[in-house]
């Protein structure tokens, strides 16, 4: 990616499912920060009350692994088996184009390879879950998961937690005011240095 403007940066936001990434975007975004929602793509069906380019750019797989073969996508990952993630280069061109920063609410593993293609023009947040027995009280009283897809998110958190030390900082969303709190410290630093640096 080298269509940036020289003020361009990203903020990636990632953790394992029902950990509150998710409500943390939506906090920051809020924030007067100049950020913009990278909408992710994904093959996956539309939920009740989703809204195509809003929440997703909801894909069929056939047209999803042709984008991958065009390589227009920055990163992408098959989540589960058929169930693809990615982020377009069309996404992040729009938003710097706007001249907003990106934020990126995205999986553990997609978050990582952001950070590999921004490098430091980039601030990587890993939220933390207290506990898995905490994270596993929070997905159950969700109700969207059938118990077999519950043990499957919670098996894949396990291993998602242990990758909080390839992002540039970590938040333990235990208390969500202080986590918000900390989030919004964070970001507004990183991009104070970044307009700041030469």
């Amino acid at each position: 990616m080298n269509c940036a403007p020289h003020n361009g940066r990203c903020i990636i936001v990632s953790a394992p499912s029902g950990a509150g990434k998710t409500t943390i975007v939506k906090h920051l975004l809020k924030a007067g920060l100049g950020l913009e929602f990278s909408v992710s793509a994904c093959s996956r069906p539309m939920r009740p009350g989703e809204v195509h380019g809003r929440d997703y750019y909801f894909i069929n797989i056939v047209d999803f692994q042709n984008l991958i073969s065009k390589d227009e996508f920055i990163e992408w990952q098959e989540v589960y088996p058929g169930s693809y993630y990615g982020t377009l280069r069309s996404e992040i061109e729009r938003i710097w184009n706007d001249g907003h920063h990106v934020i990126f609410d995205v999986d553990v593993y997609g978050g990582i390879n952001l950070k590999k293609i921004f490098g430091e023009m980039a601030l990587s947040l890993f939220i933390m879950p207290p506990s898995v027995e905490v994270l596993e009280q929070r997905l159950r009283a969700r109700s969207t998961d059938s118990e077999e897809s519950l043990q499957a998110r919670l098996s894949k958190a396990k291993l998602e937690m242990e990758q909080h030390i390839l992002f540039d900082k970590f938040i333990i969303n235990d208390n969500l005011d202080q986590a918000l709190q900390e989030s919004i410290l964070l970001v507004t630093h990183f991009l104070q240095q970044s307009t700041s640096s030469p």
